[in-house]
C-alpha cells in the first residue's frame, strides 16, 4: 500500500499569532472549499470588560438562594487580569481527571477548592495551603464571589451544567471537562450564556492542543484527497450496562452524596455508581460516546469546520431490547448528517461506538486508526499523533505546509484568554458548544430509538416524537432553572 504516514512536529520557536485568526485566508481553507467559520461565528478577538474588584456587586440574595439552586444577581461586567497578573482561580471536583486540571492551573493564584467526596479528592484538597475549601459549589460561589475570576470544572457530566452556568452568570471564566454538559439543551444553555457574558472558556479537549491534531486538519483542508463526503469515527471496547446494584451501605462519611446527586433524581446510595462507574447511567453520565466523543469527533469537526447538523441517525437500529432506560449501552452505531455549506458538499459522519471498524478500514485499504476520511481522490486515517494518507491512484500525496500554530498548552490557551488574550481554540462559542452538542444528538437518537430531522436554530427535532424526552432534562426540586 502506497502512502505517507505523518506526525505532528514538535512545537516550533516562533511567535503564536491570534488562535482567533487559524484557518482564516490560509489556501488550505480554499481548497477545502469552505471559510473558517466556527459556531458563534466571527472568530474575533476576545475583548473583555474591565473592572476593578471594588467595583464588584454582590450577586447572590443570601443562603436561601443557594437552598434553591437559583443565582439572583444582576449581570456583572467581566474582570480580565492583565498578563502578568495572576488570575484567582476556584477548582470544582479535584479527583481523577480534576487533579489533572488543577495541576494544568496551578501556576494561577488556587483560592478554592470543591469536592464532595474528600476520599476521591485526596491530597488535591489541601494542595495549596492558602486556598479555602468546601463541599458546596454554590456556597463557594457566594462567599467567595469577589475572590475568584475563573472556575475549573471536572465533576460528573451531570453536574457540569449548575456550576458552569451559575459561575458565567457571575462573570467568571469557566474551564470545563468534556462532554461540556449532560443533555443537547444544556450545551446550548451554556454556549448562550458564555457569548452573552464574554467570558472566556474552554472544553476539556485537551488533545486538540496536540501537534499531530494540526497536521491533521492541514491535510484535509488543503485538499490532498479532494472533496470529502463521508467520514468514519470510532470508539473501540465494550463498556457500559453495568450489572444492577445489589448493595446499598450507609453513605461513607467522606461523601455527601446528596451534593454529588445534584440535580439528579434521588436514589439511595450504591458504590455501583459513585466514585466512577456513573458514566454508564444515564441519569449521572453520557457512556462511552460521551465520555470519548468529544475527543474523537473533534478531529473531523475541526478538519471539516462542521457546526450543527440537520439529521441525525442510526446507521444500526438497536431494537426496543437494545436500548436500557438506566444504563449506557455496549455498542452503538449513530450518523451525523450536515448539509452543504460554501464549497464543502452535505456530508454523513458517522460515529460509531463497537461496530465493525476493522471491516470499513479494509473496504478502502486504508490503515486503521480512529477516523477515516473518503474522499474523492484517496483517504486519510487520523488519529491525535497524526494521520496516513493514500490515494486511489497510487501516487503519492502532497504534505501540506505547517500553518496552524502550535498550542502554547491546553490550559494555558485558556488562562491567557481570561487575561484578555486571544479566544481559546476550543472555546464554547466558537467552536466546542456545537461539537458537544452534536455528540449528544448522537446519544439522543440512540435512546430515542431511531433518527430525526433537526433544526438547529430553533434548536427543535422533527420526525421522531420520542426525542424531545431526551433533549432536556427534569431537576428536581433545588436545582431548577
Amino acid at each position: 500500500m502506497r502512502g505517507v504516514r505523518f506526525r505532528g512536529t514538535s512545537p516550533g520557536a516562533t511567535d503564536r499569532p491570534p488562535l482567533s485568526g487559524l484557518g482564516k485566508g490560509g489556501p488550505e481553507v480554499d481548497l477545502l472549499g469552505s471559510d473558517f467559520r466556527i459556531a458563534g461565528g466571527g472568530g474575533r478577538r476576545y475583548d473583555l470588560l474591565v473592572m476593578h474588584l471594588s467595583k464588584r456587586r454582590d450577586f447572590l440574595k443570601g443562603s436561601a438562594a443557594l437552598g434553591t439552586g437559583y443565582w439572583l444577581g444582576t449581570t456583572p461586567e467581566v474582570r480580565a487580569a492583565s498578563p502578568n497578573e495572576k488570575l484567582n482561580v476556584a477548582c470544582i471536583g479535584v479527583g481523577g481527571r480534576g487533579g489533572a486540571n488543577v495541576g494544568g492551573v496551578s501556576g494561577e493564584n488556587i483560592v478554592a477548592m470543591c469536592d464532595v467526596d474528600e476520599q476521591r479528592a485526596g491530597k488535591n484538597l489541601t494542595k495549596f495551603p492558602k486556598a479555602k475549601v468546601y463541599q458546596d459549589f454554590r456556597k463557594m460561589l457566594d462567599e467567595m464571589d469577589k475572590s475568584i475570576d475563573a472556575v475549573v470544572i471536572s465533576t460528573p457530566d451531570h453536574t457540569h451544567f449548575h456550576p458552569a452556568r451559575q459561575a458565567m452568570l457571575m462573570g467568571k471564566h469557566v474551564y470545563c471537562e468534556k462532554p461540556l454538559a449532560h443533555s443537547a439543551w444544556e450545551c446550548r444553555e451554556l454556549t448562550k450564556i458564555a457569548k452573552k457574558m464574554n467570558v472566556a472558556t474552554q472544553l476539556g479537549n485537551q488533545r486538540h492542543a496536540n501537534p499531530g491534531m494540526r497536521r491533521t486538519v492541514e491535510a484535509v483542508r488543503s485538499g490532498m484527497i479532494g472533496a470529502i463526503k463521508e467520514v468514519y469515527a470510532f470508539q473501540g471496547g465494550g463498556r457500559g450496562m453495568p450489572a444492577m446494584p445489589t448493595e446499598f451501605p450507609p453513605v461513607p462519611a467522606h461523601l455527601s452524596w446528596d451534593l454529588w446527586l445534584g440535580p439528579a433524581k434521588v436514589r439511595p446510595y450504591s458504590p455501583a455508581y459513585c466514585p466512577y462507574n456513573w458514566r454508564f447511567w444515564w441519569d449521572f453520565g453520557t457512556g462511552e460516546t460521551g465520555n470519548w466523543g468529544c475527543h474523537t469527533l473533534d478531529i473531523p469537526y475541526w478538519a471539516m469546520n462542521l457546526t450543527h447538523p440537520v439529521r441525525v441517525g442510526l446507521d444500526q437500529d438497536p431494537g426496543p431490547d437494545g436500548i436500557d432506560p438506566q444504563r449506557t449501552p455496549k455498542s452503538m452505531q449513530t450518523r451525523l448528517e450536515f448539509a452543504a455549506e460554501g464549497r464543502r458538499g452535505a456530508l454523513k459522519l458517522h460515529w460509531w461506538h463497537g461496530g465493525p471498524k476493522k471491516e470499513v478500514f479494509k473496504k478502502y485499504d486504508a490503515k486503521e486508526s480512529l477516523v477515516l476520511f473518503i474522499g474523492e481522490k484517496g483517504t486519510i486515517s487520523a488519529g491525535f499523533g497524526g494521520y496516513t494518507a493514500r490515494m486511489f491512484d497510487g501516487s503519492e500525496p502532497v504534505v501540506p505546509a505547517e500553518t496552524i500554530p502550535a498550542s502554547p498548552g491546553f490550559h494555558k490557551e485558556w488562562i491567557n484568554a481570561c487575561k484578555g488574550g486571544p479566544r481559546s481554540t476550543c472555546d464554547f462559542v466558537e467552536y466546542s458548544g456545537a461539537l458537544a452538542e452534536g455528540v449528544l444528538l448522537a446519544n439522543t437518537a440512540f435512546r430515542a430509538g431511531g433518527g430525526f430531522d433537526w433544526d438547529a436554530q430553533a434548536f427543535k427535532a422533527s420526525g421522531n416524537p420520542k426525542v424531545d424526552a431526551f433533549l432536556r432534562e427534569e431537576y428536581r426540586e433545588g436545582w431548577k432553572v
